[in-house]
């Protein structure tokens, strides 16, 4: 602006920060053979209700399959939006209809309903994995007469259903499992992009109620994933809640053989007499060693990860200085103070609960001429209560402890 005329001039300066807003996570991906199966053939569509999935995938008179009823359990357990990839009968899931998927940003999970065959669950994990922004939720096989089984990786075999399930009903054109020999349990993934769960549900069919038919977990998972980090947020882990619309399970699962599974990282669904149907279970198909062996430790960090990455993209071309590396200090320092505030990160105090380097140290010469600008961040998560202990013992009568 050019100043010629004495006298006071206003100019309005962008100064201020610019807020970090945090992706959503609540949305899912579901990928296989709709009861309508040449509707929308290996296109990404999104549904925001049940009752346009049977307007768009289902028909009069048509039999349902593991996808109706995994979308109707990811509507029924607090789920609001997914995008369907519907695949032929028998296509591999690492095709053109899991590519579609891949190209919508906004899933943060992805299922394949009813395919617990190992190539499946590697396309799943590996299309996570490679993004790294939502995670894999992998279906494990309806029942095994050896639960050791699950604790070892190896394959499993899918075929078209035959018109009847364990319980005698048939889920109409969906597809079982029969294992071959060796260990059933998805491949390891360091990362933990993956989460395995066991046994089927047993519900109503989404398109014919009078049948009670077995139902792959992964999409009522998925709509308790959506409705957990609705109320509660992404940091918590979800478990320990009720499945909404499962009646009964496929298999039942001991104390003992819970421990045995979730070594491993299989989370199962249990029965209580009390509670009824829960989650018991959050962990992911990472070694018990990682860093990542949690669900909601793997989601959290995919969200931080992807919501700085969309909402600095101001900073590119900026000149490369100090004013920058403050700017950058401040607006990821201000995003994890509120995620700290929400709970999300552990931590009495925000020093306690991460820290953000952006300076001289992190952006020496070299690096600042090969036009980079490194930020370190480290962030404490909150990781689940997985193991309450309450050790008591006897005290002689009349005694009290007094505590401070």
């Amino acid at each position: 602006m050019r100043y010629s005329a004495p006298g006071v001039y206003i100019e309005e300066i962008d100064s201020g920060p610019r807020p970090i807003s945090a992706v959503g996570t609540e949305t899912a991906g579901f990928i296989g053979t709709a009861p309508r199966a040449d509707a929308a053939i290996n296109e990404a569509i999104a549904i925001n209700n049940w009752s346009e999935f049977l307007r768009r995938y289902a028909g009069d008179g048509l039999a349902s399959t593991d996808l109706a009823n995994a979308v109707q359990g990811f509507f029924l357990n607090g789920g609001s939006r997914c995008y369907i990839a519907n695949i032929p009968e028998g296509a591999p899931i690492a095709g053109k209809g899991l590519d579609a998927l891949n190209l919508v940003d906004e899933i943060a999970m992805i299922a394949a309903p009813g395919r617990t065959d190992f190539s499946s669950h590697e396309a799943l994990v590996s299309a996570a994995a490679s993004l790294k922004d939502r995670v894999a939720i992998l279906d494990g096989p309806a029942q095994v007469d050896d639960i050791a089984r699950l604790t070892q990786v190896g394959s499993v075999e899918s075929e078209p259903a035959s018109g009847g399930d364990e319980g005698g009903e048939g889920t109409g054109g969906g597809r079982r499992s029969r294992a071959k020999a060796g260990g059933l349990r998805p491949p390891m993934d360091d990362k933990g992009y993956g989460a395995f769960y066991f046994p089927w549900l047993r519900a109503r069919d989404a398109l014919d109620p009078a049948k009670i038919v077995s139902v792959p977990p992964s999409g009522h998972m998925a709509g308790i994933f959506a409705r957990t980090d609705a109320e509660r947020g992404v940091h918590k882990a979800p478990a320990n809640l009720p499945i909404r619309g499962a009646l009964g399970l496929t298999q039942m699962l001991s104390q003992a053989e819970q421990g045995l599974l979730n070594d491993a990282g299989v989370n199962c669904i249990r029965f209580f007499t009390r509670e009824g149907i829960r989650i018991w279970g959050a962990r992911t198909i990472a070694p018990a060693e990682s860093n990542w062996r949690y669900l909601n430790v793997r989601r959290l960090f995919a969200m931080i990860e992807e919501s700085i990455a969309i909402s600095t993209r101001w900073v590119v071309f900026e000149p490369n200085d100090r004013p920058l590396w403050k700017a950058i200090e401040r607006d990821v320092g201000a995003f994890l103070t509120l995620l700290w505030r929400q709970g999300a990160l552990a931590g009495a105090k925000p020093e306690q609960a991460f820290f953000v380097r952006c300076n001289e140290e992190t952006n020496p010469p070299e690096v600042i001429d090969a036009g980079q600008v490194v930020v370190l961040v480290g962030i404490a998560p909150v990781k689940p209560a997985e193991f309450v202990i309450f050790r008591i013992g006897q005290s002689p009568t009349g005694t009290m402890v007094e505590g401070n």
